[in-house]
């Protein structure tokens, strides 16, 4: 059977890499806006299962894996900075705070669906502006919910993190995914 990452995101192929030795890409077509009083997990979940369907639809026979992450901070929602000015503000707004990541991962094949929404916590330090700015001058992490890369320099913001999975702060939970693999019937540790 086939496998198919349902993101064309470089963070989630690598990821994905350390389970599948072998898998295709394919670029979903989700509307990833919010509906009206939805949390930051109930979203990362809904898209994760969107954009495993919307790659699915397309190819029926395939196992199709899907992954959301959604940032939030004192419960309000936080995308991807996308320019120099958002990150240097979000990553303001996140010092000496919790930062909530939660990140849903979707496995849809033939007969199957099923999704896991994983909760991370990233608790910043307290952070100069200086060093705020030295930061997103070295790393730049406008594509990164949170405006960071903890697989990187982004490790220095913190002072503390709190959660099960650390590859869910990367963008995909690999041990619930997994998990959910095992689930419909392929495990990870026997293929040839």
């Amino acid at each position: 059977m086939d496998i198919i990452l349902a993101s064309t995101s470089p963070y989630r192929r690598a990821l994905l890499g350390r389970l599948l030795p072998r898998f295709a890409c394919e670029a979903p077509d989700v509307d990833e806006t919010p509906l009206p009083g939805e949390g930051p997990g109930a979203l990362a979940g809904r898209l994760a299962r969107a954009k495993a369907a919307s790659v699915a639809h397309r190819y029926p026979q395939a196992l199709v894996i899907g992954s959301d992450q959604v940032a939030s901070l004192a419960g309000e929602i936080r995308g991807k900075p996308g320019s120099v000015a958002a990150a240097t503000a979000q990553l303001r707004a996140s010092s000496g705070q919790r930062v909530s990541f939660h990140t849903g991962v979707a496995v849809v094949a033939p007969g199957i669906a099923l999704c896991h929404v994983e909760p991370f916590h990233a608790h910043f330090r307290n952070l100069s502006a200086a060093e705020i700015d030295g930061y997103i001058g070295r790393e730049p992490a406008l594509d990164c919910a949170g405006s960071f890369k903890v697989e990187g320099l982004g490790i220095a913001l913190f002072r503390r993190l709190e959660g099960d999975d650390p590859t869910a702060l990367q963008g995909l939970p690999l041990i619930a995914l997994a998990g959910l693999l095992r689930d419909a019937g392929f495990d990870v540790l026997n293929i040839n």
